[in-house]
Order: structure tokens, then sequence, then C-alpha cells
């Protein structure tokens, strides 16, 4: 005999119910999709539960004040960055601004951006750690170079006033090219610009702005190189403050100029190079003389050769005037010295002259032949010669000679 229990009997005769639908979680299907600003939302609501304020160290890059006197800034190490703000309203707290390459500890919270889905640290509390690691490298390298004499004033080169041919080291896809040919041609038409190419951050950057300045330098047919690229942060531009790509530079055989980022911004690159300009467009400017310029430049230097030669002509007629009168001159006193030394020969010639010791009363007794008769052996009695007296000769006979001695007058 079988029995049988009513409960179970009463619930096999009672037909299931259909099992209730399930939902599928937002997103996990096309039709149960979320929006961005769901999303984002969510994001916001977990990083608010999953975060709280903790310390956090790293070094300040790429600091700005904006208007509303909120702190925009970066917190970076070797490896990574992320974004960070300090209102206006938690800066009490804090003595004083940071800047740039600074090493600080700040007390932070993770703070999600949902319009914009940007995730950054808000900074209410912050405390200086030292000297930034960009700041202490590019310290120390100034130091070395400056040691070295790279960076003092008379070691400086000018630049040509007229350039053939300009050089340019920087990105092919800068900004910084196209603002130098843009430059190049306003100022003068046709000028040769040469571009070795070369990366202009990152961490190959220093490498093959060296290789690019050689090569430049092993083409030799530059005028001035410039070096530089656009603006950017201090990490972008911080391959013109590596020590290789200054010492480039400094050893660059042709004139340089150095254009690197804006005019706030410094770096080792313009401190050696021969000429610094605020931007690459300034560079050009300063490389590349304006036709204007150099047509004004002809200009007067045409009338500085004019009035030069004119000059030269009055100075030279003047000269030649002084000359002639100085030869007129010394051969007025020429002559007068030479009269005066002829009249002096001729005194005394005329002293020494025979005729006048005969003018002084003697005579010269001469045989018939014209032989000096000089002593009384010579006069045979009965024997005819002339005397020579200084104004004729008379004729004479010897009568009778005798010899005696010549007594001089007393005095």
């Amino acid at each position: 005999m079988k029995f049988r229990d009513d409960h179970s009997a009463s619930r096999a005769a009672t037909p299931p119910r259909p099992a209730a639908a399930v939902q599928p979680h937002p997103g996990t299907t096309r039709e149960s999709a979320i929006t961005i600003s769901e999303l984002n939302e969510a994001t916001k609501s977990l990083v608010d539960r999953s975060f709280g304020q903790f310390w956090v160290r790293g070094e300040v890059s790429d600091f700005k004040r904006y208007r509303n006197g909120h702190w925009y800034f970066c917190l970076r190490d070797s490896a990574a960055q992320m974004s960070c703000v300090v209102w206006s309203g938690d800066q009490w707290r804090i003595p004083a601004p940071p800047d740039d390459g600074m090493q600080v500890i700040g007390l932070a919270q993770l703070a999600f951006y949902p319009v914009k889905g940007t995730l950054q640290l808000r900074i209410t509390r912050m405390e200086a750690a030292g000297d930034g690691l960009w700041r202490k490298g590019m310290q120390q390298t100034v130091a070395k170079l400056t040691a070295e004499g790279l960076m003092a004033a008379d070691r400086k080169r000018a630049l040509p006033k007229y350039p053939r041919c300009v050089a340019v080291v920087t990105s092919m896809s800068g900004a910084a090219l196209r603002d130098i040919i843009a430059v190049a041609h306003r100022r003068r038409p046709g000028m040769r610009i040469v571009v070795a190419g070369t990366a202009v951050q990152g961490e190959g950057a220093p490498l093959e702005i060296c290789a690019a300045i050689e090569r430049i330098v092993r083409w030799g047919r530059a005028d001035v190189l410039i070096v530089g690229r656009g603006g950017g942060s201090r990490e972008d531009l911080w391959a013109f403050n590596d020590e290789r790509v200054a010492r480039a530079v400094a050893g660059c055989r042709i004139p340089t100029i150095s254009a690197v980022g804006h005019e706030i911004d410094v770096t080792i690159c313009d401190l050696v190079a021969d000429v610094r300009a605020a931007t690459p467009s300034a560079a050009a400017e300063t490389a590349i003389p304006a036709v204007t310029d150099m047509l004004a430049a002809l200009v007067a230097q045409r009338r500085r050769l004019t009035a030069a030669v004119l000059r030269r002509g009055e100075s030279s007629s003047l000269d030649l005037r002084t000359v002639a009168r100085e030869i007129r001159l010394a051969s007025f006193r020429t002559a007068e010295r030479r009269r005066s030394q002829v009249g002096a020969a001729a005194s005394r010639l005329n002293t020494l002259s025979p005729l006048a010791v005969l003018a002084r009363g003697y005579a010269v007794a001469r045989a018939a032949d014209g032989s000096a008769l000089t002593s009384a052996s010579l006069f045979d009695p009965g024997s005819s010669f002339n005397l020579l007296l200084h104004d004729g000769v008379v004729d004479a006979r010897v009568e009778s000679a005798s010899l005696q001695p010549v007594i001089a007058p007393a005095e």
C-alpha cells in the first residue's frame, strides 16, 4: 500500500513558474553600452573611494601661474610624470611657489576631471627637498665650461656682414625651420640655406645634434651656422643643455648663432655660441642682411669712396704745390750756395794765379824759346830776353849779370 505525501503532491500538481529575466551589467553588451560621461563619472567615483591623501616626491617641471591664481605643473622622476594643480585656496599652506627643477615633497590627492577625462594630483601642502636634477646638472656643466674659458666674451667671433650661405641645424619638421626660411626669403630672396636635419628632443637628440654640426663643418661652405629649435618645456629643450652639444657649438669653426626656445629660455648652448638669438626668426634676422640694408650700405660706401677720392685729389694737388714750392726754394738755395762756392774758389784761384803776383809788381824773365829764366847764371851778357809783366811783354838785353844773395827786406 502506497502512502502519498499530500504536500509533495500539491507541489507536483502546481505548474512551474517562468524564471526571472537576468539584467546585463552596463557595458557588457551592445545594448547596455554606456556613455563617456557615465564612464568618467564612474571612474571619478572609483578614484574618490579608493585613494585618500598621500605624500609624493618629485621634480617640478613646466610651472605656470594662471590669471585665476591656480598653479599648474608636473611632478616627474626619471621614468614618469604626473600633472598637478595647487588651487589658489590651498596656497596659503605653501610658503612660496616652487621653481622649475626643484625637488619637492607634497601632500596630494588623486583627482579625476570627468569633463576631459584627465587625472591629476591636487597638492595641498608642499616642501622643498633640495635642488632639482636638471638645475644641478646645468649648473655643473656651466661651471666646467666657464673654467675652461668656453664662455669667455673675448672668444666670441663676429658674424660676417654679407654671408653667401647659412647652415641650419634643427628639426626638418619643426616650426623653427619654417620661420628661418620665411625670414630669409623676405630679407634676401635667393639666399642659400643648407639644413642638417636632426632630432631636437629626446634621449638621442644630443648625439644627433653633434653629428649634424660636424657634417656642416666637414662640408665647409657655410658662412654662418644657426643651431636651435622652437619653444617647449624645459625637458624638451634639455638636449641644448647637454655638455656634448655645448662643446660641439663652442668648437665649431663656423660663427654660430644659438636660437633655442623663446626669449625667456636660456640654455648652455646660448652661452657658448658666438651670438644668442631670442628665437629662430631673430636668428635669421641677425644672420641675413636685408636687400634694402645692403643697397643702403652700397650707397653709403659709394659716397664715402667719392668723398675719399675728392679729398685725395685735393690733398694730392696741395702736395704737388707744396713740393713745387719746396723744389723752387731748394733750387734757389742750391744756386746761391754754388754761386758762393764758385766765388770763393775764384778768389782762391786769383790769389794763387801768377798774374796776380805780376800785378803786385813782379815780372818773369823769359828766354827767346819762352822758358823762364829763374837764375842770374842763365843770363849771358849781350843775350836778348823779354820780361813778362801783368799787362804786357818788354824786350830786354843783358848788359851784365852777377850772382848776389837775395836779402829779405827788414820788417
